[in-house]
């Protein structure tokens, strides 16, 4: 099947978000195309359904696309939509859940300073034990049974691979909350992977 014929030299993203606001629905429907597949990854990541990602793409496309104007191009047009992706998926895990969440920033100082807790020491190389697979599916499966505020900061710093500076800035926190958070993530997806190693 042939592709459209596309310019040589890709056009730069600031460029496409000025077209855009100054409506052009090519050039919107370019970043659409740009990034769509992260922000649908990034909706499967955090809801962990496949319905739920489907949604949480429209919605972050729908939500860009009418307030394309409030946009200020002081960040980059992907941090601002990954903002609103991440917003939009967390609302989805909110609807649905209907039992109370615990709070996340207990042990976690004003400084952003983490108080470890205790978790399982891990001896055996995971590699050494497991094919690269089956440590890949348990690690993700580990990745969405986090806690949805520790899980939007693993995914954006870990798998998106995010600068903690963008990450905080997405997800309105410190830089210290974000280094916090995602510390707390990987001790948990550790002590999680010893246990399963151990029952294996």
């Amino acid at each position: 099947m042939t592709e459209p014929s596309q310019p040589a030299v890709a056009k730069d993203e600031s460029l496409l978000v000025t077209e855009a606001k100054a409506g052009s629905y090519e050039a919107f429907e370019e970043l659409v195309n740009r990034y769509e597949k992260k922000i649908y990854r990034l909706g499967m990541n955090i809801t962990g359904n496949r319905e739920d990602a489907e949604d949480v793409l429209q919605e972050t496309f729908l939500k860009a696309f009418e307030h394309l104007a409030d946009f200020r191009q002081d960040s980059r047009f992907y941090t601002w939509i990954v903002r609103i992706g991440v917003n939009e998926a967390l609302m989805k895990l909110r609807k649905r859940r209907s039992e109370k969440m615990v709070p996340m920033d207990d042990m976690v100082g004003d400084d952003g300073e983490v108080i470890p807790r205790e978790f399982t020491d891990w001896k055996p190389n995971p590699e050494q034990q497991l094919t690269r697979a089956e440590l890949e599916d348990i690690l993700e499966t580990a990745a969405k049974a986090l806690p949805p505020t520790f899980r939007a900061v693993f995914f954006l710093r870990d798998v998106e691979e995010l600068s903690t500076e963008e990450t905080a800035e997405i997800l309105n926190l410190s830089n210290g909350a974000v280094k916090a958070r995602l510390f707390r993530a990987r001790l948990r997806l550790r002590e999680d992977l010893s246990k399963v190693l151990k029952r294996g």
